[in-house]
């Protein structure tokens, strides 16, 4: 690639990250197959989800997919021994599971060999529910069942162990946490998605002293995500859960990739619950989470 001589270390950093994400994406094929799948990994199933194609290949898209979903699961690994260890039937419930690639592959690595664990795929769109329940059929996974419902509404039994959420978008991840809570699950792990409520409700506190930090809409929209994420971790905390927030996978697989992993250990922590009230002060807004665990005073937010 040819560059200015005169172009600044900044640009030709930017030139050459263009350069990169410019690149079209070969697809994968033969023995390289292998290098992008776990161990134990049932290239049949691949193959029923449409992540291989009929040949055993690997394209660029479904490579992306694949390597998020392996990822998270290499992530969700030490919870999961946790729990079958623990647990004699361990539940785990995939809140808008969509296509269920998640959920189909835990349950291929994780609960096939066994007699025990299920899991259990919470999913709005009737179209995908039928797709997925017939696809578990054939597959023989006797204990992956799905239910057409928000997660509001889901019909979960009283106790769920390992509550997962991959790219729900806006409040959605809120209500995926909400039900964990409510569940008392030993683990919740969500991968938020685009977040706007924050980023619309910043827009009405034009007069706070930190105005300058959203400002611009790029910046509501990012600094918007991040305040969305913090509230999240500190109500998760203050549940009594022990946090981690990591990177999902690289930017060039996916722009949405902030992986927020909370443990159950406690009942309660109320150093976190008064770092989020403080939190709030400062931020007058009526975030969804946060509002539906009674952290807002509504007389006081926008």
């Amino acid at each position: 690639m040819w560059l200015p001589v005169n172009l600044s270390a900044s640009c030709i950093f930017t030139a050459l990250l263009y350069n990169v994400a410019m690149k079209p994406r070969q697809k994968i094929a033969g023995p390289d197959v292998k290098q992008e799948l776990l161990e134990g990994q049932s290239r049949e199933l691949l193959q029923q989800l449409h992540l291989l194609t009929r040949d055993g290949d690997l394209n660029a898209d479904a490579r992306r997919k694949l390597k998020q979903v392996n990822h998270l699961i290499n992530l969700l690994r030490p919870g999961l021994d946790d729990l079958l260890a623990r647990f004699d039937d361990p539940i785990i419930v995939d809140v808008g599971s969509g296509k269920s690639y998640l959920g189909f592959l835990l349950y291929d690595l994780y609960l096939r060999q066994r007699d025990c664990g299920r899991i259990i795929g919470i999913e709005s769109r009737p179209e995908l529910v039928t797709a997925v329940r017939d696809l578990a059929a054939k597959a023989g996974f006797e204990r992956m069942e799905f239910q057409q419902a928000l997660a509001e509404s889901a019909a979960l039994p009283q106790r769920v162990h390992m509550l997962v959420a991959l790219h729900a978008c806006d409040t959605a991840t809120d209500d995926a946490i909400l039900l964990g809570l409510k569940n008392k699950a030993e683990y919740i792990a969500v991968v938020p998605c685009c977040q706007a409520q924050v980023a619309q409700q910043l827009k009405s506190l034009k007069d706070s002293p930190l105005a300058d930090l959203y400002a611009h809409a790029i910046h509501r929209r990012e600094f918007g995500s991040h305040l969305t994420n913090v509230f999240r971790t500190l109500a998760l905390q203050a549940a009594g859960y022990q946090v981690s927030v990591t990177e999902l996978v690289g930017w060039e697989h996916s722009l949405k990739n902030e992986f927020i992993l909370a443990r159950r250990i406690g009942s309660s922590f109320p150093p976190a619950r008064s770092r989020l009230q403080r939190l709030l002060e400062q931020f007058p807004i009526h975030p969804k989470l946060p509002a539906e665990l009674g952290y807002c005073d509504k007389g006081n937010t926008v």
